[in-house]
């Protein structure tokens, strides 16, 4: 049963006034439920406030398209439940999922969404903001908050829910959210074509004016070669259809979902850091050329507007300078293991433009005034 706004489940309520007391004595709090994605931002201060106990699904309409669930479940849990209904998360949220000091680390659905991470479709069928409808939220005042709902078209005004997408927990602690599902698609092929980034770039850019039924995209080198790998998605037909039209190699089903999934969970080798070496970020317009940089070449994706650069330390800024001169941005994402993350730009709010910014350092104020909420984790000020 879901609650109505402002009003919290019975079994909340230790966590309810964990949060009261944390902030009458003015003490942070570290948010944390699988802690896959700890590497992300700065390091966090404050007692922790471990969420794995708030698990399990609260209602699910697979006809409705809607599961609501807590957040604390493990994302792993969720997509096999909606795999025997023959449905999906159809933005791929990454699986950072390790192992920790012996024990296992499984990513949560409430650090999918403060997370914000999508997988290799997201440039096809949406981010995870889009397929959030609404959520429960527990402010630093210790109030239970609810926003949005179950339905599509049912938000007046400012959408609070898909706010807390990529938010990082410094807003508040998600107890819960209710997301939109898309059945799978019938029919998929992967399609494989030996080219160079800028051939790479131009299909890509050409075909994306085709109707067709493209879902995903990655380009990059091995050994030596370039190798674009197409994902196609959506009715037999189409599918077969475009294959006959496009062309290029056809790998094996099983070995082509295979790379696809090591490609959403950042474990292909490409993204294996050397000590040194810092894995950078570029969100780039589609149309963007290849970056003329003097660095190993980029594994692209989204079509061409996310590309991932594996750099030395100090050659960031040129990667920031040239992403800026085609219109798009680059932050560092990870150091190589056991190398401080401290100080990783990826989630900061100095590079926002003034307006921007205001109207993050608002949001702060108002649902977490005293500043509890992972603090340090997004870097300049909150």
């Amino acid at each position: 049963m879901q609650s109505a706004p402002g009003q919290a489940p019975h079994d909340l309520d230790p966590l309810i006034e964990r949060i009261r007391d944390a902030a009458a004595r003015g003490v942070p709090l570290c948010i944390r439920g699988g802690g896959t994605k700890d590497f992300l931002g700065g390091t966090i201060e404050g007692e922790l406030l471990d969420l794995r106990e708030l698990a399990g699904i609260v209602s699910y309409e697979p006809s409705e398209l809607v599961v609501t669930v807590r957040a604390g479940t493990p994302l792993a849990q969720l997509e096999a439940l909606l795999a025997q209904q023959g449905q999906c998360l159809p933005f791929e949220p990454p699986r950072h999922d390790a192992v920790a000091e012996g024990a296992p680390l499984a990513g949560t659905v409430g650090g999918m969404v403060a997370a914000g991470l999508s997988g290799p479709a997201r440039a096809s069928v949406g981010s995870v903001r889009d397929y959030v409808l609404g959520a429960g939220l527990i402010n630093g005042r210790g109030e239970h908050l609810a926003f949005g709902g179950t339905v599509m078209k049912n938000v007046a005004g400012y959408d609070v829910s898909r706010v807390l997408a990529g938010s990082m927990g410094v807003l508040g602690v998600i107890t819960e959210v209710s997301l939109k599902v898309l059945p799978v698609a019938p029919a998929e092929a992967t399609l494989a074509f030996a080219c160079n980034q800028t051939e790479a770039l131009r299909r890509l850019n050409a075909w994306g004016g085709q109707p067709l039924p493209l879902n995903a995209s990655c380009w990059g080198e091995q050994d030596g070669q370039g190798w674009l790998l197409l994902r196609l998605r959506g009715a037999t037909a189409a599918v077969e259809a475009a294959c006959r039209q496009l062309g290029g190699d056809r790998p094996e089903a099983a070995q082509a979902a295979a790379s696809w999934t090591a490609l959403r969970d950042m474990q292909l080798p490409f993204f294996a850091l050397a000590p040194g070496q810092e894995l950078w970020r570029a969100s780039l317009p589609q149309t963007a050329p290849a970056l003329a940089f003097d660095a190993p070449p980029p594994l692209v994706e989204w079509h061409g507007g996310q590309r991932w650069y594996v750099l030395q330390a100090g050659q960031g800024r040129r990667l920031q300078d040239l992403a800026v001169s085609v219109g798009g941005r680059a932050t560092r994402f990870a150091r190589a293991p056991g190398e401080a993350q401290d100080a990783a730009p990826a989630l900061s709010l100095d590079s926002l433009d003034p307006p921007l910014r205001r109207i993050h350092e608002a949001l702060k104020r108002e649902f977490d005034p005293q500043g509890i909420f992972n603090r340090g984790r997004l870097l300049g000020g909150l």
